[in-house]
């Protein structure tokens, strides 16, 4: 089987990124998986023209434990598989170990998991189509299609 399509990106949990609570907001995982991604397809040389066509059509995430203002956060994102029209995608986020905690140091641990799912939408249509040729062939040659 051919190697997964991966990204991994390291970042810190930024001030902006934490809520009331006092640890991060929901939605730095999703930034920095959506960060993930477009340093993927930028390396692939896929970046111009993919995100205004590839709207997402399912997500979820299941949120394992807190991120602290300060802390590192290495995000894993890999193309699960690609379908006709589809592409699923799957990620981890990691707290890596921290001395800032408010209630002490937090050894490496996972903070999130979850997959989402992009369709190819051709620009002007309000339906999928097959993905290109040339996603076919940077995509299609390293994950097993699903049908």
């Amino acid at each position: 089987m051919p190697a997964p399509l991966r990204e991994t990106l390291t970042r810190p949990v930024e001030w902006v990124d934490t809520d009331a609570a006092g640890h991060h907001h929901n939605s730095f995982v999703l930034r920095s998986v959506e960060a993930a991604e477009a340093r993927l397809f930028r390396r692939l040389g896929m970046l111009e023209g993919f995100f205004s066509s590839s709207p997402r059509v399912r997500q979820e995430v299941d949120y394992l434990s807190s991120l602290y203002f300060g802390q590192e956060a290495t995000t894993i994102l890999e193309i699960e598989s690609l379908g006709r029209s589809s592409m699923t995608f799957r990620f981890e986020v990691w707290g890596e170990a921290f001395d800032g905690a408010p209630r002490g140091p937090v050894p490496r641990r996972l903070a999130a998991t979850g997959k989402f799912v992009t369709v190819h939408v051709p620009h002007g249509e309000d339906a999928s189509a097959p993905w290109p040729p040339h996603v076919r062939d940077l995509v299609g040659a390293t994950r097993p299609e699903q049908h």
